[in-house]
């Protein structure tokens, strides 16, 4: 019966039991490229044409904020005499006569402002100090939040209990306030620091805008912990968490590898939308006093200085605002093609 069904059904000869050619075997194997997690995230992106429009203009911006103010003639903080609320491409009676003897001049191409200074420089120089200060606390936000949430929710218990009460408790302190107090508390000694070598740059920066850093990491990385927290609840219960365990992975590579992994759209679309809150943050805090130091500008300064004239010289707040508005909406929409790239539960 089974000889029956070998040379009637099967049709076997003993041909078929040699071993495969090179050529059989290449005939039979489906070659795909290997790509890592990124690699494979950033191809996403790139078919992703808003976002790829945003990454565009938002590296425009960074341009104008940080490489254009070394080739542009005129500094931020000097003042022209006789060149005060120049408007738009308008030059001085100065600047006329010099070109009338056939010197060539820059023109102001948005005016200047009330002290003399070319303002194109200034929002130029504003925005790469909102940038700075947007991407500097967001990296912060993201560190500590995400260290700090995924632990708590990792680890459990009363571990986590107790984490997510100081948690609560930090939410209760006013931002404002503890930037005034670590104003005048951290006067004195960075006055006494920034007198030391290599502690120049603190009397760039002044003692407001590094308070407002210190602020940010004490207090504003509780939202993103508490995001990572109830992303990591759910990600820890499944089936290939507990096959890390059983196979012997540390806490701390799982966390690493597996959950903050699979968290990265949440991360990066939370941190694209906390660098625009920061800007805003600097921009109240300057409007009140409290942002960068004199006469360095920003682009909450420069809009809080325009409102004064607004209706003879609108062009002084639109630019900065103008300039706020395409920093947002690029970050916002980079953010939501990186979260489609790169969160893999929205992968096909």
């Amino acid at each position: 019966m089974s000889k029956h069904i070998i040379s009637g059904h099967l049709n076997l000869s003993p041909e078929d039991f040699l071993p495969a050619s090179k050529e059989e075997k290449e005939s039979l194997v489906v070659m795909r490229q290997s790509v890592s997690f990124w690699q494979d995230g950033f191809r996403r992106l790139l078919k992703n044409k808003v976002a790829l429009a945003s990454l565009t203009v938002f590296f425009v911006i960074l341009i104008l904020a940080f490489i254009v103010p070394i080739f542009y003639p005129y500094n931020y903080a000097i003042q022209l005499k006789g060149s005060e609320r120049l408007m738009p491409m308008q030059y001085s009676a100065g600047e006329l006569a010099r070109i009338a003897a056939g010197e060539k001049v820059f023109p102001h191409i948005l005016g200047t402002d009330s002290l003399g200074r070319d303002y194109a420089i200034r929002v130029m120089m504003g925005a790469r100090i909102s940038l700075i200060v947007g991407l500097l606390a967001s990296f912060i936000v993201l560190i500590i939040g995400s260290i700090y949430g995924s632990i708590a929710a990792f680890t459990g218990g009363w571990v986590d209990l107790i984490m997510m009460r100081i948690v609560d408790i930090i939410y209760t302190v006013p931002d404002i306030l503890l930037i005034i107090l670590l104003t005048f508390a951290l006067k004195k000694p960075m006055k006494l620091l920034a007198s030391a070598p290599g502690f120049a740059w603190i009397n760039v920066l002044g003692i407001n805008l590094i308070s407002i850093f210190i602020v940010f990491a004490l207090l504003y990385w509780v939202g993103m912990a508490r995001i990572v927290r109830g992303q990591i609840l759910v990600l820890k219960e499944q089936e290939y968490v507990t096959a890390a365990r059983a196979l012997g992975a540390k806490s701390g590579q799982i966390i690493r590898k597996h959950l903050l992994t699979n968290t990265i759209g949440t991360l990066i679309v939370t941190t694209t939308l906390q660098i625009p809150s920061a800007i805003f943050t600097e921009s109240y805090l300057s409007f009140l006093g409290l942002g960068v130091a004199v006469p360095m500008p920003s682009l909450g300064s420069l809009a809080s200085d325009a409102i004064t004239g607004l209706q003879s010289y609108p062009h002084l707040l639109f630019a900065p605002a103008i300039l706020i508005s395409l920093i947002i909406l690029s970050l916002n929409l980079l953010g939501d093609g990186l979260r489609d790239a790169f969160d893999p539960k929205l992968k096909n």
